[in-house]
């Protein structure tokens, strides 16, 4: 079975307790209809398992079939740099594939993000090394499409939904 590489680190977007008994990893691309179908499962389980759950996010855009994954991975990271990736991830997601550059800078904005400084960083493509960072650590862990979930460390086979995760994170728990 194929293993996280590298594991979860500082470098990596994460929500939840730092020493947390239970780990989900997904690897996402913010145009991916499943992705977006993904988006209120793995919330709800983040929400049921706060305390328990370490919860990462890692960037796959696929590029070939999403012509707009990779700004919106590069919109997540110029919110990052203004301490709102999650905001700006759980907004794109909710927006219906909406990542156009005006999309982005207007959700900047909503969020009260420099939208100078925002801006800036997107058109330059400034956060791409981080993106692809990413993208080979997704191809160095066995990751072929979207969502890609990684269960204590351990690519997640089974389907999605919240029952399916949930067990598998419990098991992961020995």
């Amino acid at each position: 079975m194929a293993e996280l590489t590298p594991p979860v680190s500082v470098e990596d977007h994460v929500d939840g307790p730092e020493r947390a008994e239970l780990e989900l990893v997904m690897y996402g691309d913010f145009q991916c209809p499943y992705c977006t179908a993904a988006y209120p499962i793995v919330k709800r389980i983040r929400d049921q398992l706060a305390n328990r759950l370490l919860f990462a996010f890692r960037h796959f855009p696929l590029r070939d079939i999403h012509p707009d994954a990779e700004r919106g991975a590069q919109a997540a990271e110029a919110s990052a740099a203004q301490g709102a990736f999650w905001e700006m991830h759980d907004r794109m997601y909710e927006s219906g594939g909406a990542l156009g550059r005006d999309d982005l800078v207007g959700y900047a904005s909503g969020l009260g993000l420099d939208t100078f400084r925002f801006t800036s960083e997107l058109d330059s493509s400034a956060h791409a090394l981080r993106v692809q960072r990413d993208v080979d650590s997704g191809l160095a862990s066995g990751v072929t499409g979207t969502p890609g979930f990684f269960v204590g460390g351990r690519l997640h086979s089974g389907s999605f939904d919240a029952s399916s995760l949930v067990a598998a994170l419990e098991m992961s728990a020995g």
